[in-house]
């Protein structure tokens, strides 16, 4: 009797020989991939970003590849967005904040609504996106949102206790921080994180709204000499990442696929990340000598008083634009409530 032969397809043998089958098994040509990310390169944000890079080459064995470039190096901040939609990179990370009145529906995020958490801060950011889709974020793929912790007062040569001792005070503010800024009673000053710890030290400024993981994470620390606890007023910066249409539409399937994955795996890593950093710009300023102290419960009030306006302003401006800015305000202290419980 003749021995049965099975034939084996060659594609099959070699699964066989080198593992499973899968997607990205067979080498196809390499799509190469600019990321810009204004975020310096040791900043904990950047890292995460970089890992991004990495972790996308890797599950699509190589056939995505994503060259990083960071601490504005490739775009400056507010040239960010744009730069992808016009394909300056085919990645971009930066804050909806640095191109005011460019992204009015995500500005909601940024309001002092009193944020506790950037865990907090992420989710609900991702939420407004998810429900609202915004025609403002149309022209990019978006591969997913995140936002900092509590943005609280910082000062440089005055201590900070009562709503008065703002008055006159040059503060750092851009989009809706300058808003808070102004409402205050303080002059705001527009000016992109990389350029404020100069302007610190030259007295352009003589402090700013932030969250607590700036002190260490751009070293804001050294510059300043107070932090006055606002938690309030606490605001938040909501950060894009997205992707030029063009490039994600010339992805396949898989590839696109796989990044979903990741998207979805990165918004809590960021969402920690910005937990942890804060801690840790706690811990750096009080290595550094400085003073941190809380408004006592009437003052919060009155701060919080002070800012309403800043809100009620946002549902004008919307309502004006065609959007329901109260239906927009609503869900955001919504979802903001549902985290914080």
């Amino acid at each position: 009797m003749k021995p049965k032969f099975l034939i084996i397809p060659l594609i099959a043998c070699l699964a066989l020989a080198f593992g499973a089958v899968g997607p990205f098994n067979v080498k196809a040509e390499t799509v190469k991939l600019t990321y810009s990310n204004f975020f310096p390169p040791t900043h904990i944000q950047s890292k995460l970003a970089e890992a991004w890079c990495k972790e996308v080459e890797k599950r699509t064995n190589g056939q995505v590849v994503v060259e990083y470039f960071p601490g504005q190096t490739l775009t400056k901040a507010n040239q960010v967005y744009d730069g992808v939609v016009t394909g300056l990179s085919d990645i971009g990370l930066a804050l909806f904040a640095y191109t005011p009145g460019r992204f009015p529906v995500m500005e909601a995020v940024d309001l002092p609504l009193g944020y506790a958490s950037g865990e907090a801060a992420t989710m609900v950011v991702n939420d407004v996106y998810k429900k609202f889709n915004p025609k403002e974020l149309q022209d990019t793929q978006v591969m997913y949102l995140h936002a900092h912790g509590p943005g609280v007062l910082h000062t440089k040569g005055k201590r900070v206790e009562k709503l008065e001792d703002l008055k006159g005070l040059k503060l750092r503010g851009h989009g809706t921080s300058a808003l808070i800024v102004k409402a205050l009673g303080a002059t705001p000053v527009a000016m992109p994180m990389p350029e404020l710890y100069q302007s610190l030290q030259k007295g352009v400024v003589e402090g700013a709204l932030y969250p607590m993981e700036v002190n260490k994470g751009w070293k804001m620390g050294e510059v300043t000499d107070y932090t006055t606890s606002c938690f309030s007023i606490a605001y938040t910066s909501s950060f894009f990442v997205v992707m030029n249409k063009g490039k994600w539409n010339s992805l396949s399937a898989d590839a696109q696929k796989v990044i979903e994955q990741i998207n979805a795996e990165w918004i809590p890593k960021h969402a920690a990340a910005w937990e942890s950093s804060d801690m840790e710009g706690y811990r750096s300023t009080l290595l550094l000598g400085q003073s941190i102290f809380g408004l006592n419960p009437k003052e919060a009030a009155k701060w919080k008083a002070a800012v309403a306006p800043v809100i009620d302003q946002y549902i004008d401006n919307m309502n004006k634009k065609g959007l329901n800015g109260k239906e927009i305000v609503d869900f955001t202290m919504s979802s903001l409530e549902k985290y914080q419980k």
